[in-house]
Parts: structure tokens; sequence; C-alpha cells
């Protein structure tokens, strides 16, 4: 039956093998918004995650950790949209990046993808589109119809434009479900309410419509029945009307509950699918309406569907994923079968191109041809479904065809129809293109192939080509017939397409004709296509041909351009091209051969030659980088006028340096006026490669002062050589350059300044500038103030430090000071000085030669004028100091000096001048250093207290490297500072840097000096919160035994802070006394109960201060001490149930129920929490008060019941159990509490309220258990159903010996609705076990509807060979059918399903091993089954099998049938049988009609066989292999003559033939000889005829074939005396009748020839007759041969 379906039915995948729990699998968890994923949501271990399907490729099944209410999958896309709450998000997952988000202000109750890009929302209210793209927030589309409120929204759909769309929900009323449906109109915003379960929008082509028809599917199932609609929307003008259809749905009996689910359409058939909930597919063609097909798909109820290749895909509940689309090879047969409609199936097969009409639609063509409907036989050709009638014949037909008047000719009709529609195929597009070009409508074929309607061929390009080559191109591109596109590509012009396209193709034409052809009509695309071919690889033409084409069209400039390009590799081997191209443009074209060489692009070409060319050309440049003679370079190079001066200077750069010098001296020879500046860059540029010495000699031998100067001057400035500087230096001076000399000492920096010092001082410039410049820059300051000063001239050491150099000022004046110069000159030279000296070094300068005073009242002019200067303050300082000048006040109120400096020039002069200093410089470290050594501990310490640093501190009081700490320096220290110093500070931040630094120095003794100091004696800081606590805290870790004392006294410290610290350092009863002290009475019950441990003292400070807060706190120290009555008490003195938790646990835990009991009932008047009511129900069931828990029950409450039901199941306590889940209606446990009272009868009502797998397995085992079968058939029969379950329920009527009841349970289940294939396979397996006699008939039944290999185990375990037999056949399984039968033929073998097994099995071997077991059981049917193998086995196999066991004449039927085969070892062995046998008749037949076997090896057996038969068929088979002297032999010893002589015909050899003749001469046979002759006439020689019947007297024998012969031969004259006859006429013609000329004469016609009868044949002239030949025999010839009777010796040896 599942043969004939008409679809196909697939299962995908089944999600829980992909991980995902059953309980995961529904329609709030699972989503299917396309057929390319599902997305779940799971919930494992309190973790969820979303896990996402690729039903593509289910390995990249991938899970995300998201929390969400939702999640969907975009229908293309790795985009997620999530739901969480109000908020929405989507999420590119790929770029794991959001892509958008909104916030609504409604919750949605439903949401999909209705296209990739856009979301569908609805919500309570109303129904919103979101886009992804873009900012847009989600648009209104409509509100919901009052008709969908309180339903269950299940669906949302729109149609392709969005303009119309259908809102779906469902609800329960009256025991069914009840569907409603708002269908809304965007265009005209109105609503419409229908009462239905599903909907769909699609589209139909009607016929005789231009434009699809929009039609709105919907079903329904009601009370009084089901139906399916379709009714059009969106009427199109022109189309035809659409009328509505309505179906109705079948639904089966036991589907009572089953509602359309979901619709899909199929758009390529033109149908829709309608899916029931119970998994129920009706097919409807959406035309008619009428249903194809219904079946069901699903055994579980499916929730979920989706559009799949014009079909659906689903999921159930199970988690299969599965499709069902249209099985197009059986959907045509399955309507014309099952429904009849002729009329839906024709339509169906057009519309969407299905076989299984094919009959049909011949008929009709055929009927309306003959009926004179020829357009509307041509539209159904044209349509017909897979082209099937779109032959040539059709065409043939049409074309013939008159056209009725006013209408279009059939073939236009036939042609129209298919352009409508598709393409046409290339028998068409050739016969249409053929009116078309006639017609001159070009344009309609470019359009046509523009859009793909023709099939391209070379004959509709042939058609094309005359018409248009660029169309014919086209057409030929796509037909690919790379001949004819070439030749298109050439004579369109695009050379440049012609290589790609053959490179493409891989096409090879000639090209060097197709170039010529190119070249002679455009020599630059010739050139360009030239370029295209030598840039392949390998080449397609060569270099050499093409120039050989360019050049004999004269083609110059295309040639040099393809040259320049082939030739760019610069390759060796193209040395010849190389130079060809560049004589080739010397000699035409100068210009571009200069180009050519400048670009250096070559260099293999014949070099000399070229130069030379070049120097006549005038290209001297080019000349001279070719030429490599140094003559050939000298008589070049002189010509500058016309050579590039740049470049013969850079040339000059790849001579050696021989070459160069000798090149300079010709040039200067040659013109010095000309080529002088040239010679001077030349030596310039390469001074360091030339030598300046050879250069300068140069210079020097041609006496070019000008040039020696103008070459050195530049190269002056990059030269490192102090002697050229020198040499220039001296130039200058003597060529007067006074300004160049002056430029070069000042900014040339390779010269020897001790040498051009001395110079300059003896040459007496008249300026001393530049001798100024050398002594300055190189410190030459002192020599150059004693010689100026010597040389009475000082104007010039006022220019030098004026002008040059004033920073050289206190150099210049410590040199006046050295020579004694007065000081009144210094002071005026110091005073016209501008300040850009340096005063530290001036000082410096005049203190070392102890004349600091000499500055003083400079020093005080500087400082009037407001300098900033430290060093003239530094210097005023030490004036001050080394005369006393009250130093104090400088020091104290000048800001300018440096303190660090003056302080260490006071330190041996005055320490307390130096600690001035130091210390308004802050020079800490100088300052402790200086204090400590001098003892001035005192001003240390107010000076530590006023700079309020730590860092400081630290040094004073814990030291470092740079101040090792001293015991008695810091004690001195610390004393001053309690005694003294801090007593006197006011400022806070002064007192808190001491106290920290204390802290930091680790100095905890003296820290509780001072601070006892500050706080316990009257000072400002005695209150202070801060110091207060760092006393307490400083005792607590130093001397704990104050801490108590300090408490005692102080009142102005942070007691909770404080009470928490002496905590932790033990210091229990202190910080008792502070909470206590300050009223802290929770934290002092705290220190009590958890620090000093004494509950008893902690009851008493209770009842002391009894405070609520304080009862809680001793309630929980006495819980913890498991004290749980005094506990109880205390809480309830507190009336605090917060910790109702840990009261609930460690009462519960001890069994204290009573206690508990008073605890909640407190607790439930206080707070209203559910475990308070769940934890009292609970004890009241522990100490048995049901009373009180009935009350509780029936009043309002938040216990959670279910919860303590569960509990008190779990503990026995079944009478509370029955009550708790009773009262919240838990028919599932409460059947089970109801089992364990032993109630059975009640235990199954409320089973069948619960309707739970777990209830029905418990409710079941206990009535198995009582021998209730049958309360536990009930419940079995609502567990059989779920296959998971079912093996465990067997399992259990198994243990218990319940055969029949169990096998009872699963027959009456067999007919239920939801029966699966489980319980059909486990009834077999029943069967195998208990009833055998059963099996057979329940498997005959329902093969189908079993597991197979399961059952296929249970047969082997049970050994029923039939039925297993039977099962692996069913199962395709026919190895192990046959494989079974043959080890069981006793039980299951039966021949003729033998037989057909045996042919389908894949294992060869089993043929064989068959075949063994025949010849052992049954050898009779042998023949029988190798006829059925025959065409499956190994011939030399079976024969060889066969051979070894004896056993042949067994198998000789099949022998003759497998001689088909012509198989060696097939026909040896029947060959062997019939010689066994001694039929020879049907060996020399076998041997005949079959020839592949040892013929020499039979003939030689045959030959000694005892029948003459059987030595004759041994001759034959010499025949046969040509042996034909061992075919005569035996011929000859069995006297078969007959047979010799055909030997000797068929041989075809004059030896043999006579040898056989001699033969029965010698035997003296001579009707034998007669009858040889007549049968070896063609082969015997006629002289030896003759000779032996002459001299054997065999004449008589002989004549009848002389008779013959010579009438064959006088045939022969007569036809050659005709054609001489002829051609004589002929010549007589040709000539005229000219006479002389000898006509050729017919003498008498001869038989000449040395063999006798048999010669040449002669024909003599008549006037001189051909001489005889030696020994012929001639008319009166005397003597020759012997007479008759004589003896002479045989023919030729006489």
């Amino acid at each position: 039956m599942a043969d004939q379906l008409p679809i196909k039915l697939q299962e995908h995948l089944t999600l829980t093998e992909l991980g995902v729990d059953v309980s995961d699998i529904s329609f709030n968890t699972l989503t299917l918004q396309s057929d390319r994923f599902i997305c779940i949501r799971e919930k494992k271990t309190q973790r969820e995650q979303v896990c996402i399907v690729d039903l593509k490729d289910t390995t990249k099944t991938f899970r995300r950790p998201i929390t969400a209410d939702s999640a969907i999958m975009n229908p293309e896309n790795h985009i997620v949209a999530l739901k969480a709450g109000r908020n929405l998000q989507v999420f590119n997952l790929e770029m794991k990046a959001k892509v958008k988000s909104c916030l609504m202000t409604e919750d949605v109750q439903f949401w999909r993808w209705i296209t990739a890009f856009d979301i569908a929302l609805v919500t309570e209210n109303s129904v919103y589109h979101w886009s992804i793209e873009g900012e847009a927030s989600p648009v209104k589309q409509f509100d919901r119809h009052a008709n969908l409120k309180g339903t269950q929204v299940i669906s949302y759909c729109t149609n392709a434009k969005m303009n119309w769309m259908a809102l779906i929900g469902i609800s329960a009323n009256q025991g069914r479900v009840v569907g409603n449906m708002q269908l809304f109109n965007k265009d005209r915003a109105a609503s419409q309410p229908i009462e239905a379960h599903a909907a769909e929008f699609s589209e139909i082509m009607l016929e005789g419509a231009s434009q699809p028809t929009q039609v709105f599917s919907f079903a329904t199932r009601t009370a009084t029945g089901a139906k399916m609609h379709v009714v059009e929307i969106d009427h199109v003008e022109g189309n035809p009307a659409f009328p509505k259809r309505s179906s109705d749905l079948f639904f089966p009996p036991e589907a009572v509950s089953d509602f359309p689910f979901s619709m899909q359409a199929g758009p390529k058939y033109e149908i829709v699918y309608v899916i029931t909930k119970l998994g129920f597919i009706h097919m409807f063609d959406i035309d008619t309406g009428v249903c194809i097909f219904t079946h069901r798909i699903s055994g579980d109820t499916v929730f979920v569907t989706t559009r799949h290749e014009n079909g659906v895909l689903f999921v159930n509940k199970k988690g299969q994923v599965l499709s069902v689309i249209v099985d197009e090879e059986k959907v045509i047969p399955y309507i014309l079968q099952n429904t009849g409609n002729v009329e839906l199936a024709f339509r169906m097969a057009s519309h969407a191109n299905l076989p299984g009409a094919d009959q049909l639609y011949v008929q009709r063509f055929q009927q309306q041809m003959q009926q004179g409907k020829y357009n509307d036989a041509a539209k159904m050709a044209a349509s017909s479904p897979r082209g099937m009638l779109r032959t040539e014949n059709t065409i043939n037909q049409l074309k013939h065809l008159q056209s009725q008047p006013g209408q279009l000719s059939p073939i236009l009709q036939y042609f129209a129809t298919i352009l409508e529609k598709g393409e046409l195929n290339r028998y068409e597009s050739i016969e249409l293109a053929r009116p078309v070009l006639a017609s001159n409508r070009k344009a309609l074929l470019e359009k046509w192939l523009k859009e793909d309607k023709l099939e391209c061929s070379e004959e509709l390009g042939d058609i094309v080509q005359p018409h248009d080559a660029t169309l014919a191109l086209s057409i030929y591109l796509r037909a690919n017939v790379p001949s004819k596109v070439v030749f298109c590509f050439a004579q369109t012009g695009q050379y440049d397409n012609i290589v790609r396209y053959c490179r493409k193709v891989n096409y090879v034409p000639d090209w060097v004709p197709l170039l010529m052809q190119v070249a002679r009509s455009d020599g630059e695309k010739a050139c360009e296509f030239a370029l295209s071919l030598i840039k392949e690889e390998p080449p397609l033409v060569a270099t050499d041909q093409v120039v050989g084409v360019f050049t004999s069209l004269n083609l110059v400039q295309q040639t040099t351009r393809f040259l320049l390009e082939a030739l760019k590799g610069n390759n060796e081997s193209d040395a010849q091209m190389q130079t060809k191209l560049l004589e080739m443009n010397l000699l035409n074209a100068p210009q571009v051969a200069d180009a050519i060489l400048g670009n250096n692009m070559f260099t293999h070409f014949d070099r000399p030659y070229i130069a030379q060319l070049a120097e006549k050309a005038g290209l001297y440049q080019r000349a001279l980088e070719l030429y490599g003679n140094l003559d050939d370079i000298k008589r070049v190079a002189v010509h500058t006028e016309v050579l590039n001066a740049e470049w013969l200077i850079n040339y000059f750069g790849s001579l050696s340096v021989d070459d160069s010098l000798a090149v300079m001296r010709q040039m200067l020879d040659h013109n010095m006026a000309q080529n002088l500046q040239t010679v001077v860059q030349v030596a310039t540029k390469y001074s360091d490669l030339l030598g300046a010495q050879k250069i300068i000699d140069i210079f020097e031998e041609y006496r070019c002062n000008e040039g020696l100067y103008y070459y050195l001057a530049s190269v002056v400035n990059v030269t490192e050589d102090p002697a050229v500087v020198f040499k220039y230096i001296q130039a200058a001076v003597t060529t007067g350059q006074l300004k160049e000399v002056e430029r070069i000492v000042r900014d040339n920096n390779h010269y020897d300044a001790e040498k051009v010092k001395n110079y300059l001082k003896e040459t007496s410039l008249p300026d001393q500038l530049p001798l100024i410049i050398v002594c300055d820059r190189y410190d030459f300051v002192h020599d150059l103030v004693l010689y100026l000063y010597s040389n009475a001239m000082t104007k010039y050491i006022e220019v030098y430090v004026q002008q040059v150099n004033p920073s050289r000022l206190p150099q210049v004046v410590g040199a006046l000071l050295d020579v004694d110069c007065e000081e009144q000159v210094v002071k005026s030279l110091i005073s016209s000085t501008p300040g850009q000296f340096s005063v530290e070094d001036l000082v410096a300068e005049v203190e070392k030669r102890n004349r600091l005073k000499v500055l003083h009242r400079w020093l005080e002019a500087k400082s009037s004028e407001g300098s900033q200067d430290p060093g003239i303050y530094n210097a005023l300082a030490k004036i001050y100091i080394d005369s006393n000048y009250d130093p104090e006040r400088f020091l104290m109120t000048n800001k300018l000096y440096d303190p660090r400096a003056i302080g260490a020039y006071s330190e041996k002069r005055d320490p307390n001048l130096a600690y001035i200093a130091y210390s308004q410089g802050q020079c800490d470290d100088e300052l402790l250093r200086l204090t400590s050594e001098n003892g001035m501990f005192k001003p240390q310490a107010r000076y530590l207290i006023k700079r309020r640093d730590l860092g400081l501190w630290s040094k004073a009081l814990v030291g470092d490297d740079q101040h090792p700490l001293n015991q008695s320096h810091r004690r001195q220290l610390i004393d001053q500072i309690v005694s003294y110093s801090l007593p006197e500070a006011d400022d806070p931040e002064e007192v808190s840097v001491c106290v920290k630094a204390f802290m930091g120095a680790n100095l905890p003794s003296e820290l509780i000096e001072l601070l006892e100091r500050i706080i316990l004696e009257p000072t400002p800081f005695s209150n202070n919160n801060n110091l207060q606590n760092l006393l307490i805290l400083t005792a607590v870790k130093v001397d704990p035994s104050r801490v108590a004392d300090y408490i005692e006294r102080l009142g102005n410290f942070d007691a909770p802070d404080i009470a928490e610290i002496c905590l932790n350092n033990g210091l229990h009863e202190e910080a008792f006394n502070i909470y206590k002290r300050f009223e802290v009475n929770t934290s002092a019950i705290g220190v009590l109960i958890d620090h000093v441990g004494s509950l008893d003292r902690a009851y008493e400070y209770a009842e002391r201060c009894d405070q609520p807060e304080v009862w809680s706190c001793l309630g929980k120290a006495q819980l913890n001490g498991l004290r749980i009555k005094e506990a109880i008490d205390s809480y309830i003195r507190a009336d605090d149930p917060s910790n109702y938790a840990e009261v609930i646990e460690v009462a519960t835990h001890a069994g204290k129920f009573d206690d508990l009991v008073r605890f909640l009932t407190m607790a439930r008047k206080k707070v209203r929490e559910p475990m308070i009511e769940t934890e009292l129900l609970f004890a009241y069931a522990k100490t048995e008060r049901l009373s009180d828990m009935e009350d509780l029950l029936r009043g309002p409450n938040i216990a959670q019941v279910q919860k303590v039901g569960d509990r008190c199941y779990d503990e026995g306590l079944f009478e509370a159990a029955r009550l708790l889940f009773q009262s919240v209606s838990n028919w599932a446990r409460l059947a089970s509490t109801l089992v364990r009272l032993g109630d059975y009868q009640s235990a199954v009502d409320c089973g069948r309220k619960a309707n739970s797998t777990v209830v029905w397995k418990d409710v079941n085992s206990a009535c198995i258990a009582e021998k209730e079968f049958r309360l536990a058939q009930i419940c079995g029969l609502h567990l059989i159903v779920h296959a998971e379950e079912l093996e465990p329920l067997i399992r259990l009527y198994e243990s218990g010996g319940h055969i029949d009841e169990l096998c009872a349970l699963i027959e009456n289940g067999l007919s239920l609705e939801r029966a699966h294939m489980g319980m059909f396979t486990e009834l077999a397996i029943l069967y195998c076990k208990y009833r055998p006699e059963q099996i057979m008939d329940h498997l005959k039944l329902y093969w189908s509807r079993v597991n197979i290999p399961k059952v296929i185990r249970a047969c082997e375990n049970a050994h029923l060979w039939p039925e297993l037999v039977f099962l692996y056949v069913h199962y395709d399984e026919f190895d192990n059918a046959a494989q079974t039968i043959i080890s069981h033929s006793a039980d299951a073998w039966e021949h003729a399903s033998f037989k057909d097994i045996i042919v389908k099995v894949s294992n060869v071997e089993l043929y064989y091993k068959a075949l063994r077991f025949y010849l052992k059981e049954q050898p009779l049917l042998l023949n029988d089954l190798l006829n059925a193998m025959m065409p499956r086995i190994d011939h030399t196999r079976v024969v060889s099998m066969f051979l070894k066991s004896d056993n042949i004449p067994l198998v000789s039927k099949y022998l003759v049938a497998a001689q088909a085969s012509n198989n060696k070892a097939v026909n040896e062995a029947y060959n062997d049988l019939l010689i066994e046998e001694e039929d020879y008749v049907g060996l020399r037949n076998s041997i005949d009609n079959h020839d592949n076997f040892d013929a020499i090896g039979l003939a030689q057996r045959l030959e000694k066989h005892e029948l003459l038969e059987f030595r004759r068929i041994a001759a034959h088979l010499y025949n046969q292999a040509k042996r034909w002297r061992q075919s005569l032999a035996l011929s000859k010893k069995d006297k078969l003559y007959k047979d010799a002589m055909t030997t000797a015909r068929v041989s075809e050899s004059t030896e043999i033939a006579e040898d056989l003749l001699r033969y029965f001469v010698e035997s003296g046979n001579p009707s034998c000889f007669s009858a040889c002759l007549f049968t070896c006439y063609d082969l015997v020689r006629s002289d030896v005829v003759m000779e032996l019947a002459w001299r054997h007297g065999l004449t008589n024998e002989a004549m009848p074939y002389f008779i013959n012969l010579v009438r064959e031969y006088q045939t022969k004259v007569d036809t050659l005396t005709t054609e001489l006859s002829d051609l004589k006429s002929k010549v007589e013609r040709s000539a005229g009748g000219a006479p002389g000329m000898p006509a050729p004469s017919v003498g008498q016609n001869q038989l000449l020839g040395p063999a006798g009868f048999g010669g040449r044949l002669m024909i003599a002239h008549s006037g001189s007759p051909a001489p005889a030949a030696p020994g012929a025999f001639m008319p009166g010839q005397q003597g020759g041969m012997a007479p008759p009777n004589g003896n002479p010796p045989p023919f030729g040896f006489q």
C-alpha cells in the first residue's frame, strides 16, 4: 500500500537523538519558522538555554545560554529573535551583534517571522509588524476582533503583498476545540470574523488568465462537520472569476478530538495541505476544491508545521521531524486510479510538468487534430508535460495546417504558447527562426535570446549568420561551436576576445593565417591580437612568425609595438629580434630607437653594430652608451654641444678612472672654452673616485687656475680632506675672496685649526674676523686675546665679545686679568657687553683669581635692574657672608639665590646661616644632616612639625641610607617634640602628621606617651575623637591593661568600632562593658553568647533588658545549641517569626513537631509565607491532628499542599496524603495513594482523571499484583500507546507469568487509534515465545507495521524458520533469507520461493552455496535453479564445481542453455559429455555453433576415437584450425575421400590439391581422381593434370576437366577479340584513316605456354608471328615431347 501513495513521507531527524528532552518538545518551547532551523528553549539543571538545529546540516546544531520566554529563528539567516516579558531583541549569531530591540507596551501573546526581515507581533488587543531593518518601531496593523478574546493564538499569516492578513486562535467550548479567525484587509481597513482553525494564502494560474489569481483557503471543524473553503481575493481585471470552492474534511470515527491545525500551500502543484493535530494530512486541489488524498502521517500529535519544497515539514510530540512532499511519479496515476478525475489529472500534469498522463495527452492531441481544433491541439502540444509532444513530428504536422480566418496559424499558436511559458528546444528554435528572419524581424530573435527562450545550436547560428554576424556570434557562443565563434569574432573585429575564448573552451585554430587576415584589415588590431597570442603559456605563435607577417605588409610601427611587448622579458634567446627591432627603427625612425635604447629594455642585441648605426644617425649619447672601445668613446665624447650635459656627467661614472681622466684631457685638448664647465662638473662629481690630487694635476697641467678654483669651491663643502680645505683657504686668500675664507672657517669642520690659525696670523689679513672665528670655534680664546692685546688690536677684542660671541666674555676677562690689564678696562668691557654670557662662569673666573669684589658694583646694578639670574644673587650672598654685611636678612628675604649652594658655602663659616639657607629652600636632607651633626635638635623638631612631610619624618625617626639611624639623636629629637615642639602646635594637621609619623616609625610606647600628653592633659586636642580612638587602639595592641582605664576616662571614642576591635583582640569583657555602657543591648548579649559562651548570663541579661530583639538573639543561640523548646519559648516571647526557616529545619530534624506547631501557629499570625503554612500542615500530619489539617485546608491558605502531600506519601502518611491530594485535585498522586490504601477501583477512576503515564503504571502494577486483571487491562491500554512504556509493561506481565492477559491486552490495543509499531512488534515477539502457531498469521497481516529486525531476532531465538524467511524477504534481506532456507531446509525450503529469493541476493557466494545445497538435497531441480540464476552466476566456476563432484550429466540442460554465452569451460564440458554419450550429431552442432574451446586438443582426442564419425569430426576440427595435412591424413586413413577433397578445396592450396590428385593416381582410384578435378577445379594446374592423365592413362577421367577448361579459355579469347576490334575502330577513327599505319590483325588464336593449357595467351601480328616458347607445342613442329606411351621425365626437367 505504501508503494502506491502519491506522497513521500521522510523522517529527517529525531530531536531526542540530538539531546533534546521530550519535555522541551511542545508548542510553547519549540518554534519552526521555516525548513531551515528549529529553535528549542531548554531548561537543564536550573540553567536555561536555546538549542538551534540547522536542518540542512544537523552536525551544526549548537546551544547558547539564553534566558527568554520565546525564541524564533529567522527563516533564512543565523538571526534569532528573543522575547523576555515585553522586551524584544534580535541578534545576529554569526556576527555576534545585536540587530535591533524594542520594548512593547503590551504582552506579546504570539509572534512569528512573516518574511526574512519582518516579524508579526500579536498582543492581547492588536497586531503589529516589526521590521528589523532601519530604526522603526513596531507598526500597528489592526486591532483584534472580539471573537478572538480569550483564545490561544496558534497561527498568523499574510499574502505576498502583505495587504491581507489572517489571525487564528482556538479555545475549548463544550468539549471540543473551536477555531476563530479574523481576516483583515489593509487596503479597506476592514475585518471579518470567521469560524476557522487554519488558513493559507496562495496563487493559482487559471486558464485564460494573464496574471495569477490570489486565493484564500481556510479549514474548520464545527459541531456539525468539517469543511475546507477556497475564495478569491483581490480580483485582477481581465482574469476569469474564480468561484468559491468548498469540500468536506474527512475525520475517522476515532479522531473525535481532532481538528485542522495548519494549512500549507504547494504552489508548483496548485494544491493546499491541511494538517490536523492528530497527524492526518488532507491534500486538496485549489482550483476545483477536490480532495486528492487523505492519510495519517504521524502517530503522535503534530503541533508545528512549515512549508518545505512544495510540501510540508512538521514536528510531532515525540520529536520526530518529518516532511511530506508530492511523489511526482505516482500522484497522477493515483488520481486516475483512485479518484477517476481525468480533468484534474490532466490539468495538474500540465501545469506541474508531471509524468503519468502521457497517453492521455497523446489521445487528446490526436482527437483535437482529427476534430480540426488545430489551435487547441497546438496549445496542448506546447504545454504537454516534460515536452512529450514537442517533437519534430508534431511541428511538421502543425506547419502544414492552414489557419482559421482571424486566428493565428496553429504553428504560431504553438510557438506563442511555449514562449509564454518557457523556452523552445533546438528544433523549435530553428523552425521559428526561419520565418522570423524571412520577415525581417530580427529584433524578435534578439529579444528571445536575451530572455533565454531559444535553444542555441550551430544550425540556428548558420541561419542567422548571413543576417547578423553579432547575433550569430551570440548563438555560436551559447551553442559552443568554437570554429564559428572564432570566425565571427574576426568578422566583427573582436580580436581581443579570440584568445580568451579559445583558452576558455580549449580550442586551437591555425593562428598565422588568422593573424594575416586580421593584419590586412586592421594593423593595430592585428598587433593587439598578436600580443595576446604570445602572452599565452606556451605562446600560440612564434615571435619571428608574427614579425614575418608584419614586415611582409610593411607594418613598421606595428612591428615595433609588437616586439617591444614580446621582447620585454629581455631574454638572451631573443638577441636577433632585439637587433632587428633596433636596426629597423634606426634606419626608419631614429627617435623611436632613441627612446627604446633610453629605456634600457634590451641588453642582448649586437651592441657594436647598433652603436655604429646610432652614431651615423646622430644619436651620440646612445653610441656612447653602446661603445666599449676608448678610442670610439673619445671620438664621440667631444661633441658636448649636442650631448646632454647631465647625462654626460653621469656617463663618466661608468668609465674607469684612467679612461675618465683620458677623456677629460681629450675634452680640454679639443676645446677648453667649450668643455671646461663639463670637465669641472665631472671632476666635482667624481672627485672621490678620481682623486683630488689627480684632478688638481690636470688643471695645473693645463694652467687652468679658474678651473682649479671652481673645482675646489665645488668640493670643499663635501670633502673631509683637511689638505683640500686648507688649499682652498689658501686659494681664496690668494684670490682675495675673504668672505669665502670667513665662510669656510666658520662653517667647515674638516680643516686643521692650528694650521689655519697660524697661517692667518702670518698673512696679516686686513680683517681679523676669520682668525677670531677660528679661535672662537676651537677654543683658542687665550691665544687670541694675547695676540690681539700684544698687537694693540683691543678693538677686535671688543668686536669679539660684543658681536661675535658674547658668551666668551668670562674667558676673555680671565685672560685680561692674567695679563694684568687695568681693572677699569675690564669693568668697562663687562659693562659694555650684552648679557648673553653666563654670570656663574664670569664669577667663577674672577673668583679663581680672588678678584670677586671687582664685580660688586656690577652685581648690585644687575640686582637693582630686577635681574632674576641666580648667579648674581649667589655672588652677592657670598660677598655679604664674607663681608658680614647683615647676611641673615639677605638670606631670609631674598628668594633668588641657590639655597643649597649658599648653605654649603656657609656651613663651615656659620651653621645658623646654613640652617637659614636650607630651611628657606626646603633642603631636607642637607638640613637633617646639618642639625644632627651640630646638635640642633630643637630647630630640627620645629622644622619637622612645620614641614608636615611623612617622608621627612621617616628619615628623622627611622633613618635611611643617606641618614643612618642614631638612637641617641632620635631620643633627643623625640624629647624635644614631646616636651616643647608639639605642645606648642595649634594646627591639627601638624599634630595629625606627627602622630602618623610615630605610627609609621613603629614607636607605640612613644606614641602613647605623646597621645597621653595631648589628650589626658588640657590641650586643644583633648576631646579629639580620632586621637581618643588612636590612644585606645594603641593600648589594645601595646598595653591591654590600660584599655579598661581609658574606657572609663574617655568618652568621645567610637564605641561600636572600638568594641569590635576589642573582641578581635580577645578583650571580651572590655567589649561587653563598652556595649553595656552605651546600651547596645543586642551586641552586648551577642558578646555573652558568641564570645563569653554563657547562655545563662545571656538569659539573665535578657530578663533584665526584656527587649524583643534581645529575646530573638537568645532564641537563635538556644536554637543553635539545640535547646529547641527554650528557643521556641524565646521566639514566642520575642513574638518574632523571622527565623522560621531554621526553626522548622531544626525542629523537624529533631522530631519536635508539637513545639513546632506552637511556633508555626504564632508565625502564621504574623507572616503569610507558604513555607509556614506548608510546614504547619506537615506538622499536623505528623501529630495526627487531621481535623486541624482539614480546617486549615478548608480555609484560605497559601500552603504548598502538593508538596506536603508528596512528603506525607513518601513517609507513609497515606490518610493525610489522601486529604491533601484530594484538596488540590491531584488525581495522579491520589490514585497512587488509593493504591497504597487498597482502593483499586477508586484508583482507576482517579487514573482516568489524571490521564498520566506514571499513574497508569502505578495503578497497573498494583492491580497486577492483586490479580485485578480487568482493571489492569484498563490501565494497560493507556500505557501501551506510549512506545517507551510498552517494554517495561511486558516485562512486568512476563515476570508474573501472566502471558494470556498480556497478549489479550496488546491484541485489544491494536485497534486503538494511537496503535504504533512497537505494539505490533512486541505482540509478534510474544507470539514467537509463547504462541508460535499464531505468528505467521500475525506477520502476514501486519508485517508492514512491525519492527522487522527486532522480530527477526525473536524468530531466530524461537527457531521459527519459515517466519524468519518471510521477514527477511519483506525486509529485503534476501541473503539472510537464502542462508536460512539452506541451513533449515527441512522447515523453510520451498522451491518456487527459493528461486525467487536466490536471484535477489547480493552475495554471489550464495549462488554456489545454493547449488551445492540442491546438489545434495534436490539434484533433480538443479537445472531449473541454474536457469533462474543464469544471468548472475560464473559459468566457469559452476562447471568446475560439477566437474569436481563428477555430476556434469545432471546439469546437461543447463550446459545447453549456457552455451549461448560461448564460455570455454561450458563448451568443453558439454563436448566431453557428448563424447561420453557418443552423440556425434550434437557434438558437430556444438563445435560449429560455439567455437570457444581447445579445438586442437579435442581433435587429437577424437582422431583416436573408435567411432568413424568422431574421427570425421577430428578432421573437421583440423580443417577449422587450418591444419590441412593432418585433416587429409586422417581422411585418407579412414578412406573418406569426399572429406579429403572438401579439405583440399577449402584450403585453397594448389600444392595440397595436386598432392591429393597424385595420391588418387598412385592409389589407383580414377573415379576419385576425376571427382577431385571437379572439386578442386580452381586450384589444380592444367599442365599437372594433363601430365598425370597422359602418364597414367587417365585421359578419359580428365576429359571433362579439359573440356570445361577449353570452353572457359575460348570465352576469354572471344572477349579479347571483341575488345581488340573495338580498339582498332577507335584508332582508325582518331587517325582519320592515315596510310602507312599497320592495322593489327588477329591471326590464329594459340594457347601457348610451357605448361601447356593454362599458359600465356599470345596474340601475334600477321606479318611477324611471335616465336614459340621453348618446349611449347606448335602445329607442325617435329619432336618436342615424347609420345604418350613413352616414359618421359617430369615436365621442366628434360
